[in-house]
């Protein structure tokens, strides 16, 4: 009876309150699975132009799967987490070869394709194809271990377990609703309420269609659930990037396969210890010549993952004939380094940059 209730409160106030976000509307399993893939650590906010530029771009999984890799790379450009886009072009071509083009609707043929897992999987058979499948991703974790008063760490097996059962309870009892299309959007009414009523902080139980009946709720301990172990503390780290500069040109360089950022464009730069003060040094093996002067341009700061990073950028002046070693990179005009993909905190420097370029 519980879970009918639930179902019942969330589908009702889902129909009322649903974002109007452009991947609902479109409904088509392409459009779908790359704003899920998107959206993997990543706002909705941040996300709604990227998806839309991207889906002008490439309106198909043929166009994805024959597009050449600087293109998507530049189309993500500043999302993060690249290897997600290089899953996306993988996914595609294999759909083109295995499934004559066809998006597949087997949860199991979701599955096997790269860059997809057990979430992205039961969202698109869910949400596009309106099966049974369960979801589990932030929002839902927090909606769950609050309204079922699930104990203990979401990220420890026995509990993620516990949370992928009852999220397949509730969607399992969405099919037997004779509402419109009701295990797409209970699941989505599951990610909608833990992203705009259950939040992290200050959660706004006064109208949460399910308060009556959250466990967290009514025991007062909304606060401390989800129980999450606090995560490994950040490292710093500290690069310095050297920009060169050559008859309008500045050398810059891409980044090799199987490494963090791979494919895309960098200035050269190196990863220095936080004691290093002969930048000359530094200058000379990441650029293979000494500079003849060096001058402080800007200091970025950034994250990745686990990591908070000071990115010192300099300026650096070569003798006219001297020859830059070949991993320096190559020299490119304003065009060339507009139209090439660049990581998030060098596309910092372009902009910088954008001032004192010709």
């Amino acid at each position: 009876m519980k879970r009918e209730y639930i179902v019942r409160n969330l589908l009702s106030w889902f129909a009322r309150h649903a974002r109007d976000l452009p991947w609902r509307r479109a409904r088509a399993p392409y459009a779908i699975w790359v704003s899920e893939i998107m959206l993997q650590q990543t706002q909705v906010k941040t996300v709604l132009p990227y998806w839309e530029r991207w889906m002008r771009a490439l309106p198909t999984l043929s166009a994805l799967a024959k597009a050449k890799p600087e293109r998507i790379h530049k189309l993500w450009e500043g999302l993060g987490y690249y290897s997600r886009v290089r899953n996306l072009q993988a996914a595609a071509r294999l759909m083109l070869k295995r499934h004559d083009g066809r998006f597949p609707e087997n949860f199991t043929d979701l599955l096997a394709l790269p860059g997809i897992g057990r979430y992205t999987a039961g969202a698109i058979c869910s949400i596009a194809f309106n099966q049974p499948a369960p979801i589990l991703d932030g929002n839902v974790i927090r909606v769950l271990t609050r309204l079922f008063g699930v104990r203990g760490d979401p990220r420890k097996k026995r509990v993620n377990t516990t949370l992928w059962n009852l999220a397949e309870a509730l969607v399992q009892q969405a099919a037997k609703s004779s509402a419109t299309r009701a295990c797409s959007h209970l699941n989505q009414s599951l990610m909608e309420l833990g992203a705009l009523v259950c939040t992290p902080k200050q959660p706004q139980c006064g109208i949460c269609p399910v308060a009556d009946c959250c466990v967290a709720c009514l025991q007062g301990r909304v606060e401390q659930l989800p129980a999450l172990q606090p995560r490994a503390r950040s490292t710093e780290r500290r690069f310095v990037a050297f920009i060169v500069r050559k008859r309008g040109r500045l050398m810059a360089r891409q980044r090799p396969a199987g490494v963090v950022n791979a494919h895309f464009w960098e200035f050269p730069n190196t990863e220095v210890g936080f004691r290093e003060t002969d930048l000359n040094k530094v200058a000379r093996q990441t650029l293979g010549v000494k500079p003849v002067r060096l001058e402080p341009l800007c200091t970025i700061k950034h994250t990745i993952t686990r990591y908070r990073i000071t990115l010192e950028v300099v300026r650096a002046t070569v003798n006219h004939g001297a020859y830059l070693s070949s991993a320096a990179g190559r020299w490119l005009n304003s065009h060339d380094l507009l139209r090439k993909p660049f990581t998030a905190a060098h596309r910092k420097i372009l902009r910088h940059l954008q001032i004192i370029l010709p």
